[in-house]
């Protein structure tokens, strides 16, 4: 019954679902550069207490920083479909 009455909100009020879109975007922003932040934070914590082990860090982090942002970006462009069709 919830599920109908959201819809129904929906399909009278565009607007409310545009602006819901363009905040959904700037989460995914959001938390992509802080989810980001984080990775780069925590491998250089272990770069700096084991240095011979940088390597393994470095390409653990480069496929952690990958993987957020394929999410983000996954999220930000369901927005703007919302927003645009």
């Amino acid at each position: 019954m919830l599920l109908t009455i959201l819809l129904q909100a929906a399909a009278t009020a565009a607007g409310i679902s545009k602006f819901g879109a363009a905040f959904g975007a700037g989460l995914a922003v959001i938390g992509a550069g802080l989810g980001i932040g984080r990775i780069g934070g925590s491998a250089m914590d272990g770069i700096a207490r084991q240095p011979e082990a940088s390597g393994d860090i470095r390409m653990s982090m480069i496929i952690a920083a990958a993987l957020v942002e394929g999410v983000a970006l996954l999220a930000v462009v369901v927005c703007f479909l919302v927003v645009f069709l």
